[in-house]
C-alpha cells in the first residue's frame, strides 16, 4: 500500500511522473489536515448525525450542537474526498462512511479515529527521536482512561484482519485449545473460534487490560468459549503440550530480538505435537532493495513508529522465522494479508518427533 498522492488525471499523472508538483506537500500538509478534519467530524458525531438519512449542513449542526458555518466546510471536505455523497439538497453517507465510521457498524473505526488523537501526540516525539533514537514506550504513561481508549481502538483496528486470518490460518485438524497471547479484545480468537466450531480459546493479557478487554470481549457472546486469564507472557509459564494453537498478534513488534526468541522457545513448549504457532504482525523491510515492495511500505513506516512508541519496531519475515526454527519448529510459507496491507501471517508447527 502506497501512502500519499496519487494521480488521478493524466495531467496529475505526469506532474508526478516528470517531479513538477511538491509531492512532500501532498504527503504531509494535505495529509495531516485532512486526517484531522476526519477524526474531528467522527468524534462530533457528524457521520452518526446521517445514520437515518440525509441532512442539511444546519440540521447537522442543529442536530451535534456545532457551528453550523465550520460544520458546511467541513462536510465540503469529506464529500470532496469521497467519505460523503450530496443528493437534493443534502449530504448522505455513503458506502464507505456507512460500513467504517457508524459506532455500531460490524466494521466501525470510529474508537480507532479517537485513539489517533493520542497517537498524534507520541508522533510529535519523531524529531527528537531522530537525534537520540530512544524509544519512548508511550505504553506506560497511559491513563486508565486511555487505556480504555487504546483498546477500544485496537479493536476496531482487528476488525478485518481477524476476519482474515480466521478463515486463512491452518490449524491442526480437530484443534481444540487455543492460547492468544496479548489478545486484549479477543477478536482474532473469536473470530478463530467461529471458524472452528471445536475450538476454546484462553486470552493472556496483562491485568491491567483485562477489565476493559473482557467488555469488549462481552458484545461478541462468545464468554463460554473464550476467556481473559491474567499474566505476563515474557515473564510466566505457558505450559507444557497444552495448546494445539498459539497465536501472537500485532504484539511481537513491542519485543526486542532475544524476547521474542525467548518467546517462541517458551510457545514450542506449550504446544503439543503437530501444534501451529501463529505470528500476525506488519512486516519491515530487510534491507533498501526492498524498499519499493508493495507489501513491505506499511510496515517501514510502523518500523519508525514502534521504534519511538515501544522498544523495537517491526520484524522481517525471516527474523520471525528464524526465531521459530532456532525454537524447534516447522516454518510455513508467510500468508500475506489483503485487509491489511503490509502485513502477514507467519505460522510454524511443532513437529511430532
Amino acid at each position: 500500500m502506497r501512502l500519499g498522492a496519487h494521480a488521478e488525471t493524466v495531467f496529475e499523472w505526469l506532474a508526478l511522473k516528470l517531479n513538477l508538483g511538491p509531492k512532500p506537500l501532498a504527503d504531509t500538509q494535505a495529509a495531516f489536515q485532512f486526517a484531522r478534519i476526519i477524526m474531528a467530524a467522527s468524534r462530533a458525531g457528524l457521520f452518526e448525525a446521517l445514520q437515518h438519512g440525509g441532512r442539511t449542513a444546519q440540521e447537522i449542526a442543529d442536530s451535534r450542537n456545532t457551528d453550523p458555518r465550520a460544520t458546511g466546510k467541513a462536510l465540503d471536505a469529506l464529500l470532496a474526498h469521497g467519505y460523503l455523497r450530496y443528493r437534493n439538497g443534502r449530504y448522505e453517507l455513503n458506502r464507505l462512511s456507512r460500513k467504517w465510521l457508524l459506532a455500531d457498524s460490524p466494521h466501525t473505526v470510529v474508537h480507532k479515529l479517537d485513539f489517533q488523537e493520542i497517537e498524534w501526540r507520541w508522533t510529535e516525539g519523531f524529531d527528537q527521536w531522530l537525534y537520540d533514537g530512544a524509544a519512548r514506550d508511550m505504553h506506560r504513561a497511559l491513563t486508565p482512561e486511555e487505556w480504555r481508549r487504546y483498546q477500544w481502538g485496537m479493536r476496531d483496528f482487528s476488525t478485518a484482519p481477524a476476519t482474515e486470518v480466521a478463515w486463512r490460518a491452518r490449524l491442526p485438524k480437530a484443534a481444540r485449545t487455543l492460547l492468544d497471547i496479548g489478545g486484549s479484545h479477543g477478536f482474532y480468537a473469536v473470530q478463530l473460534c467461529r471458524r472452528h466450531p471445536g475450538l476454546q480459546a484462553t486470552i493472556l493479557e496483562l491485568p491491567e487490560a483485562i477489565p476493559t478487554a473482557a467488555e469488549i470481549l462481552a458484545r461478541e457472546g462468545m464468554g463460554d468459549r473464550v476467556s481473559h486469564v491474567a499474566g505476563d507472557a515474557l515473564a510466566d509459564d505457558l505450559g507444557h503440550e497444552t495448546y494445539d494453537a498459539v497465536l501472537i498478534a500485532n504484539l511481537i513488534h513491542h519485543f526486542n530480538a532475544e524476547q521474542n526468541l525467548r518467546l517462541a522457545q517458551k510457545v514450542t513448549r506449550a504446544l503439543k505435537p503437530s501444534g501451529v504457532f501463529m505470528v500476525m504482525d506488519a512486516i519491515r523491510i530487510t534491507s533498501p532493495a526492498e524498499a519499493n515492495r508493495p507489501d513491505r511500505r506499511l510496515g517501514a513506516v510502523l518500523d519508525v513508529y514502534f521504534a519511538l512508541t515501544s522498544t523495537s519496531g517491526t520484524w522481517s519475515v525471516e527474523a520471525v522465522q528464524n526465531w521459530q526454527m532456532a525454537a524447534g519448529l516447522r516454518p510455513s510459507r508467510p500468508v500475506w494479508l489483503k485487509t491489511m496491507p503490509g502485513a502477514a501471517l507467519i505460522s510454524a508447527v511443532r513437529p511430532t518427533e
